[in-house]
């Protein structure tokens, strides 16, 4: 990287640094994470302050420091003004960017991140009032998670690698999600390997059978796991529906369902990347109704 260098980012974190100076942190397709200290931007008359707000795309021109990073100059391109004028979709584009951040590498190119955060970002800010926003997350969560090379098997036994046939058409269907495993667990699978430990733990008390049996941190409806298997799409426009008859969906409560599944998904790669994403508990506060 040279001494000074362009790149074109989304700022996803700001606070403030000195009594005028902002330190910002910028996700580039070019760069991955940068963070850049802003000098002057908390000045009313600095042509850096609305520049370096939340979502704010721009395109910069950064000189290389030998701990942080110095923002000279920055072009706007787009500001998501959508974001801004709803609290409830600024807190889910909150918790995008904070995953985001989780999931981004310092300095290495990550273009695939950068374009789909902001793909999601739009979709958000035009989502309606009247929708669901648990859908739009949970595809977002869905696509970032894959990135990172951690895609849940939504098709395929974690345990004997044979196909889940989903059933949609019964209440009491259900098939297991594991965290440790990666993905889905046929709950008949997981009972024989329960049964096979104990089998062989009581033929050989000596030398028992020490192979671990995954743990299942929730059980799921058969449209659940429909919904799941549909997040791979690019469009948004089929999920909420999934070509589901009236019959096959008299059982379930499908805005519940989204919920679920976002919650699931949030918890999976919660527990694989070791942290708690913050802003998701203000998107749940607004949106969900207890």
């Amino acid at each position: 990287m040279s001494q000074k260098y362009k790149a074109t980012g989304i700022i996803l974190k700001g606070s403030s640094i000195k009594e005028s100076d902002r330190l910002v942190t910028i996700l580039t397709a070019e760069y991955g994470l940068i963070r850049a200290v802003a000098p002057g931007a908390k000045k009313h008359k600095s042509r850096l302050r609305g520049r370096t707000e939340l979502f704010v795309i721009n395109e910069l021109l950064i000189i290389k420091g030998r701990s942080l990073d110095k923002l000279i100059q920055a072009d706007t391109i787009y500001t998501y003004p959508g974001l801004s004028r709803d609290l409830g979709k600024l807190a889910a584009a909150q918790y995008l960017a904070e995953l985001s951040l989780y999931l981004a590498v310092d300095e290495q190119p990550q273009p695939e991140l950068y374009e789909i955060l902001n793909k999601h970002l739009r979709r958000i800010e035009t989502f309606e009032p009247n929708e669901s926003i648990y859908p739009y997350l949970a595809q977002a969560v869905f696509h970032l998670v894959a990135i990172a090379g951690l895609t849940p098997q939504v098709f395929n036994c974690c345990l004997s690698g044979q196909p889940i046939i989903t059933n949609i058409s019964s209440s009491q269907w259900r098939v297991g999600f594991s965290f440790e495993s990666g993905g889905i667990i046929d709950l008949g699978a997981f009972k024989a390997a329960q049964q096979k430990k104990q089998e062989n733990q009581a033929d050989d008390l000596e030398e028992p059978n020490n192979d671990r049996i995954p743990h299942i941190n929730h059980r799921i409806n058969g449209i659940e796991l429909a919904i799941l298997q549909e997040l791979n799409r690019n469009s948004l426009l089929s999920l909420p529906y999934l070509s589901f008859t009236e019959n096959e969906i008299a059982y379930f409560d499908l805005d519940l369902a989204w919920i679920r599944v976002e919650k699931i998904l949030r918890e999976y790669i919660q527990y694989h990347i070791g942290k708690t994403i913050r802003s998701a508990t203000l998107v749940d506060n607004l949106y969900v109704e207890f």
